[in-house]
């Protein structure tokens, strides 16, 4: 049986800068301002020693997905890198982000011979080969051509062709362009020989966050009505940009900020959960958050650990006695339907029926005030909501993604549908007088309960056939919330039915 002997060197190259004199140490902490929408600002502080004349820098505290034309090196002390009050001009700068990989090897010993490490069964001889080919890109372990068909490279062994590598393929230790990081590269020129301290940022693809919360309900008591309740906030946080940040001082930046975004491309990262804990300082000392020009800007106020592929979870909301309010919605026409806008009543009788609805929502509301122990600006993401069993455990009763919800606002979600509740919409009355250019409309609103308890049904019409309308009949008092939607609080008893009607005149 053939065997081989081989060492495996292990390199491990740290972040640093370097010029044509001297390595100077790398920063104590990169600074990073996180994106909802997968990217950050990355800044750091680098010293660099220059001799007069053209200095080569280098640099490896990047990340694979730095967009280069957002790089920024300056002069802490005079806040530029051109024009006369500058200490340094920068000449040229290259990025190289091709990380060395089996592909990028085996790509660039095309046409080269090449040593194989051949499996332990294998009673060939044959360690060596030319590789005359290699397709396009490799997915998922096999090789994929330009055009979408799999294909295998091409080797020549002992004159003979065969589409399958024969074994693992070794590669020299001297092989010339190997990177193990993402790699920046200045030429910089500098009138005399200066030490200074320059700041390094760009903005880099594959990190992100997002908020979470978690309200935890007391045993339902009653079907609606306010409840004391918890809320949990927190932030989580991933890294996918292909770096290791070893001390990461992480801002938040909350809003939709304007980015034109880049072409997605394909990750296979591993994910590590970690939770930040808490200690017994309060939340204020912990996570802090300020205005910043039109949006909001939260900051951990403190260095962590970010690894690449790591996600990380810190707590920044934790408020207890928070009043939230459980109601009932009925929409029987199930979608927003929006007035005619041509100066004429829509006047096909089957318009907003088509969709009928039978569900009654749950919805959850609490107010993000002082007063109800939160008042703080909140990032948009996903609320989950528990409630607690009369057993003490707690279940999952519904989940909804919310806005950003400035301080003072409401914040509504609906969390499912309810079980016992039903309701149905019928149309009574249709009646159009082309003449008169008038068009009246009747409904019937029928809901059924189920429950042991009451309950108060918000029932949602939508008065769409045109813009100028008039309830002139109702059996019961609405609430106007805009121009064409209107609004009836309908009692359901216990294990009985409620029915409401209304009758509506278009006008144009």
């Amino acid at each position: 049986m053939h065997t081989r002997a081989f060492v495996v060197v292990f390199v491990v190259l740290a972040a640093t800068i370097t010029s044509a004199q001297q390595a100077p140490p790398p920063s104590e902490f990169t600074a990073l301002t996180i994106y909802n929408d997968n990217f950050a600002v990355a800044r750091t502080t680098v010293d660099l020693k220059f001799h007069p004349g053209l200095n080569d820098v280098t640099t490896t505290q990047v990340t694979t997905q730095l967009e280069p034309d957002s790089v920024v090196l300056r002069n802490r002390s005079n806040q530029s890198t051109s024009g006369s009050n500058s200490s340094f001009r920068i000449l040229e700068q290259n990025y190289d982000a091709g990380v060395v990989t089996q592909e990028w090897l085996l790509r660039k010993f095309e046409g080269k011979l090449i040593d194989f490490q051949l499996p332990p069964a294998e009673t060939s001889a044959r360690s060596t080969g030319t590789l005359q080919s290699f397709p396009a890109q490799i997915v998922k372990g096999k090789v994929i051509r330009a055009g979408g068909g799999e294909e295998q490279p091409l080797i020549e062994i002992d004159g003979k062709m065969q589409f399958q590598l024969p074994g693992l393929p070794l590669f020299p230790a001297t092989t010339d362009g190997l990177l193990l990081k993402p790699t920046l590269r200045w030429l910089i020129h500098s009138d005399t020989a200066q030490s200074l301290q320059a700041e390094l940022a760009y903005i880099t693809g594959g990190l992100s966050w997002q908020a979470t919360y978690n309200v935890i309900a007391p045993e339902a008591t009653n079907v609606t009505g306010d409840q004391q309740a918890d809320v949990l906030g927190w932030v989580t946080i991933n890294n996918q940009s292909g770096t290791d940040f070893p001390a990461a001082r992480i801002k938040l930046m909350a809003g939709n900020v304007a980015k034109i975004q880049p072409v997605a491309r394909p990750f296979a990262k591993r994910q590590l959960m970690v939770a930040g804990g808490m200690s017994d300082q309060s939340i204020e000392d912990l996570v802090t958050q300020k205005t910043f020009d039109d949006f909001h800007l939260y900051d951990l106020n403190r260095t962590v650990q970010l690894r690449e592929g790591e996600t990380k979870q810190v707590q920044f909301i934790s408020a207890a006695g928070v009043t939230i309010t459980r109601t009932y919605l009925y929409d029987g026409a199930a979608r927003d339907l929006q007035p005619a806008n041509s100066g004429r009543a829509n006047v096909d009788e089957e318009y907003g029926l088509d969709a009928a609805n039978t569900k009654v929502r749950i919805l959850q509301q609490f107010k993000n005030t002082l007063s109800n122990h939160l008042g703080i600006p909140l990032p948009a993401g996903r609320l989950r909501v528990y409630r607690r069993d009369s057993d003490g455990q707690i279940e999952f009763v519904g989940e909804n993604l919310i806005p950003h919800t400035p301080t003072e606002d409401t914040i509504k979600l609906a969390t499912g549908d309810a079980f016992d509740l039903k309701g149905a919409r019928t149309q009574t009355i249709f009646r159009v007088n082309n003449n008169g250019h008038t068009l009246d409309e009747a409904f019937q609103i029928k809901l059924t309960n189920q429950k042991d308890q009451p309950v108060t049904v918000t029932v949602v019409e939508h008065l769409y056939r045109c813009a100028n309308w008039e309830i002139t009949d109702k059996s019961t008092q609405y609430i106007k919330t805009d121009s064409h939607t209107i609004q009836f609080p309908l009692q359901v008893p216990a294990r009985g039915e409620s029915t409401l009607t209304y009758s509506v005149r278009y006008t144009w």
